[in-house]
């Protein structure tokens, strides 16, 4: 097998492994029997276990960067855009399950300048979120928010997708994000629900 191509296994079975029985749980010979090598073979790859998590993690940043900076850096109507972001989130997410599991939960486990590498990176993409929902009160698209708060709201919303989302469930990552949006758009409509109560009381 070519060497790119084994590297890319090795990934694979360590982003499995990571999401299922966690970073330090996971072992080089965990690693090496599911890749099919030895585990000194391993080493003709990767230098250490870190080496992996850190890619990995390190590509699901970039995944997430690369798939909603340009949506949010480009043209188009706020709402729109918000929208779009949106579904290229859910989508990076459910294209990789496993390692968005590992970027959500082990991305801490690196260490020193790794770590704060990934650190940064999460900061920039969060950094678009606050960029966009900005926009849209300022154009007066969005009403006068907590913009903090709101961005954590939809990003914790959609993160926690690798708990729940079967990729042979009935909606697609697009329909998912959809709905996020269209419920985050529109809001609860608490006269509605106050009304209802004292109706039934």
């Amino acid at each position: 097998m070519p060497r790119v191509g084994r590297k890319e296994q090795i990934l694979e079975k360590a982003s499995g492994l990571f999401s299922r029985k966690g970073y330090h749980a996971t072992t080089i010979r965990d690693i090496s029997e599911a890749s099919g090598i030895l585990s000194g073979s391993l080493y003709a790859h990767i230098q250490s276990k870190e080496d992996l998590l850190f890619e990995i993690t390190d590509r699901g940043a970039e995944h997430f960067l690369q798939s909603v900076r340009p949506i949010v850096e480009g043209e188009g109507d706020v709402v729109t855009k918000l929208r779009k972001a949106m579904i290229a989130h859910v989508r990076v997410i459910a294209d990789h399950l496993e390692a968005a599991t590992v970027f959500f939960h082990e991305w801490r486990s690196l260490t020193n300048e790794r770590s704060a590498c990934i650190q940064r990176k999460r900061d920039k993409y969060e950094g678009l979120w606050s960029q966009l929902l900005e926009e849209g009160m300022r154009e007066g698209s969005f009403r006068s928010l907590d913009e903090k708060f709101t961005r954590l709201l939809i990003l914790s919303a959609m993160n926690g997708l690798y708990q729940w989302y079967q990729p042979a469930g009935e909606l697609t990552p697009e329909e998912v994000a959809e709905r996020f949006a269209t419920i985050l758009l529109t809001g609860l409509d608490y006269r509605e629900e106050v009304a209802g109560r004292e109706h039934s009381g």
